[in-house]
């Protein structure tokens, strides 16, 4: 097998693995002790991909969205329940294991590109592929920003030495796909993530890990 790019770079949540139901739980739990009505998990698909600090913010009643001191104080609480539950109800998705294992094998460069907070990017990373050696597991980190900004290809790149041309990066959102687009590389959406992704113009769609397996290894 040979990798198609010298760089994959990977999109996190609802990408390489389902952290929706920790995600939901840890929300809801800073919204009960606050009294505020609770979130279904499918409310929450809609949420995730733009930071935890804009996922609390949209759980948080409407009215009370611009409110900066709740934000903070109800994140704080986010943050706490999540970084003791992250990984309660988090797997990877079928198959990426093994897809990570053969790209690196193929000799791909890996990386993780997230919106996540940076301690948990790295936590999950650890658990659940801490025999993949990414070459750069960026999350949300101060003074760096979030997606679809493409600032975070341009360090995978620039730490890499590779041309845009050579790299593709992977996911399950518009915000994914912009970022790629911004950052002048190929961009590849999956099926199985948080928002339903199709076909497009735009990039490449793959409906299944054996479709995305063959747009990355031949």
């Amino acid at each position: 097998m040979q990798s198609r790019y010298k760089a994959v770079l990977f999109d996190l949540d609802g990408t390489l693995i389902d952290t929706l139901e920790d995600l939901g739980e840890a929300v809801n739990y800073a919204l009960s002790v606050r009294g505020f009505p609770l979130h279904d998990m499918e409310q929450y698909r809609r949420m995730v991909g733009h930071g935890v600090r804009n996922l609390v913010t949209q759980a948080l009643p409407e009215g009370l969205q611009a409110d900066e001191s709740l934000i903070d104080s109800a994140l704080a609480d986010f943050k706490n329940y999540y970084t003791a539950h992250i990984d309660v109800h988090t797997r990877p998705y079928s198959g990426m294991v093994e897809l990570l294992r053969d790209l690196h094998a193929a000799g791909a460069s890996l990386a993780v590109a997230s919106n996540k907070f940076q301690s948990g990017t790295e936590h999950l990373v650890h658990a659940f592929f801490g025999d993949i050696p990414f070459v750069a597991v960026l999350g949300n980190r101060d003074g760096c920003p979030l997606k679809p900004d493409p600032e975070i290809v341009g360090e995978v790149l620039r730490r890499l030495a590779v041309g845009p041309e050579e790299a593709v990066m992977v996911g399950d959102s518009g915000t994914d796909m912009k970022t790629a687009r911004n950052g002048g590389i190929d961009a590849i959406a999956v099926s199985w993530g948080y928002r339903p992704m199709g076909p497009s113009d735009d990039y490449r769609f793959a409906k299944n890990v054996n479709e995305l397996r063959s747009m990355l290894l031949c």
